[in-house]
């Protein structure tokens, strides 16, 4: 990647060296931005994905190739798509492998993979489509040692992985399991190749992700014997046989771990945590399922858990009901100290994978298209009714709660369902309408995938967005809001407390100097966690044992008990 500083990339010659620019200085600092580059084998060409802020419109994407020496400027050598990604260099240097899309499509909706001869100037030739379409999201093409192409796609309705030669496509194990996370980022590997030919591969089963060994000469497909349940930075590679990658486990947080694939013997090179998490008082994640919009759906039940204390036989916990954002992503069963914070103090939690999540298939994916604001409510409600028939939470004491996509949930949810006694939304989406078209180009047609065709489904926006149903608010909320969020401004937060206040509905609203979109600092970390206490406690009824600052709850005289 370029620099963040001037968007220029910078070469070492050496360890210690000082980094020289390989390409020119932009007209101003960013305007012009390189990712996902690729090295030649010989070393004297890199080819790598530019994106342009320096012209009229949209930013221009394309894949350009430059000497690695820095003699020449960039020039492009794919373009005329709106998106590029993983432009990838067969072993001997004279194949070129990319992936590219176009508005209104994102990667995880339909992505197509081209490939063409690579010459030595960076100039292609012979380009053509191997696979992917509209309907078909393509992703993560890497050579084999051999010279093999190998992706993965989901033409069967799941991430699976597949290999051409020839124009020969071959999948190499199909099954209702996922291959790929959805493409948010550049530069995701959720699969490498091993010395003895087999390829070690992350697979996601239910949100619940596995290291697993395929051998493409037998279809044979071999878990390896490990604790981890999350692979948390979707990064994974090799070096003589033994892999590195970020894990996480039900009861230890991340950490960066090297693994004999012969033996599946790891070591944990560094921990994300300082300290160890006492395993008793962790709640362990139980996967549930249950009927929701559109067939059966998922989550992850974790119940109190606090060795010193035990509540009265005839009392059932209240339930925190979690959505996660995206919303095109999955919640994962590993260790979460903001979730431990919560079951260690006597709530039970529900982490909802509502339909549109990843991890469970394309049929599941789509259950969201066109359809935000409604799959995800029901299934937040489904989970609650679903616990509360079973016995194991109190029906009258459910708060729901998320952040950004999770946060517009949290609020829809409380003007339209009687489940939710209460809501907490963190920088929550409140009006649709405003936020169409004021995010970056990649996200920029997001929303049509979610909502619908804009403008013709605007009167669908305005339907959808939860100031529309502010004024039928009449369970307590708590918004929690950075004050330089670009993405989701405070005006939005402001919008839905004028609503509250007008009707006289019980209210908290605490706003974070110098946070964005997602708390940071340690001190809006710690503040938001005791107000989540605080609000929870002062409603169902229970006295934190934590010291800490009480939030102020505006009407509160006006609450259900």
């Amino acid at each position: 990647c370029s620099s963040f500083v001037d968007g220029r990339v910078y070469r070492f010659d050496r360890p210690g060296a000082e980094p020289q620019p390989v390409t020119p200085e932009p007209p101003a600092p960013n305007a012009i931005r390189y990712a996902d580059g690729r090295v030649t084998p010989d070393g004297r060409l890199i080819v790598c994905v530019r994106e342009r802020h320096d012209v009229d419109g949209e930013p221009v994407n394309e894949l350009v190739a430059f000497p690695a020496d820095g003699s020449q400027e960039p020039r492009p050598i794919a373009s005329g798509r709106d998106f590029y990604s993983s432009p990838r260099i067969s072993p001997n240097g004279r194949r070129l492998a990319w992936t590219c899309w176009d508005h209104p499509l994102l990667p995880f909706e339909g992505a197509e993979l081209h490939v063409a001869d690579l010459a030595a100037d960076g100039s292609l030739s012979n380009e053509r489509h191997v696979a992917g379409s509209d309907r078909e999201a393509v992703t993560q093409p890497v050579w084999s040692p051999e010279g093999i192409l190998h992706f993965v796609n989901d033409p069967n309705g799941w991430w699976n992985l597949y290999a051409e030669r020839d124009g020969d496509l071959r999948a190499l194990y199909e099954a209702e399991a996922e291959f790929a996370p959805p493409q948010w980022i550049f530069g995701i590997s959720s699969y490498v190749f091993l010395p003895d030919g087999r390829i070690a591969c992350i697979v996601t089963r239910r949100a619940i992700e596995s290291l697993e060994l395929l051998d493409p000469r037998t279809g044979a497909l071999e878990r390896l014997d490990l604790p981890f349940t999350a692979y948390t930075g979707w990064a994974l590679a090799q070096h003589d046989g033994r892999l590195v990658t970020v894990a996480a486990t039900e009861t230890e947080g991340s950490a960066v771990v090297t693994i004999d694939a012969a033996t599946a013997a790891y070591d944990v090179v560094k921990r994300e945590l300082d300290d160890e998490v006492d395993a008793r008082y962790v709640s362990r994640p139980e996967p549930i399922a249950f009927p929701g919009d559109g067939g059966e759906s998922y989550g992850f039940f974790y119940a109190p858990t606090n060795p010193e204390f035990t509540a009265p036989e005839e009392e059932l916990a209240p339930l925190v009901v979690l959505v996660h954002g995206g919303p095109t992503a999955h919640d994962q069963p590993a260790l979460d100290l903001q979730l431990q914070f919560l079951t260690s103090r006597g709530l039970a939690v529900v982490d909802v994978n509502y339909g549109g999540s990843t991890g469970y298939g394309r049929a599941y994916r789509d259950r969201l298209r066109g359809r935000w604001g409604e799959v995800d409510v029901q299934d937040a409600a489904a989970a609650a009714r679903f616990l509360a028939d079973g016995g194991r939470v109190d029906p009258e004491r459910v708060l729901i709660t998320g952040g950004s996509a999770g946060g517009y949930t949290t609020l829809l949810a409380l003007g339209v369902s009687d489940v939710f006694a209460a809501g907490i939304s963190e920088f929550g989406v409140a009006d649709l309408v405003s936020f169409h078209g004021e995010t970056h180009k990649f996200e920029s047609r997001y929303d049509e995938y979610l909502v619908g065709p804009w403008p013709e489904e605007k009167d669908l926006y305005v339907e959808r967005s939860p100031v529309t149903h502010a004024d039928r608010i009449s369970r307590p909320l708590l918004l929690l809001q950075g004050l330089d969020d670009k993405v989701v401004p405070p005006s939005q937060a402001e919008a839905i407390v004028a609503a509250l206040e007008r009707n006289d509905v019980p209210y908290a609203y605490v706003a974070f100097e110098g946070e964005g979109h997602g708390f940071r600092g340690a001190y809006a970390m710690r503040r938001a966690l005791e107000a989540f206490l605080s609000f929870t406690g002062q409603l169902f009824g229970f006295e934190p044992a934590d010291e800490l600052e009480p939030v102020q709850i505006e009407n509160l005289e006006t609450a259900p008990h």
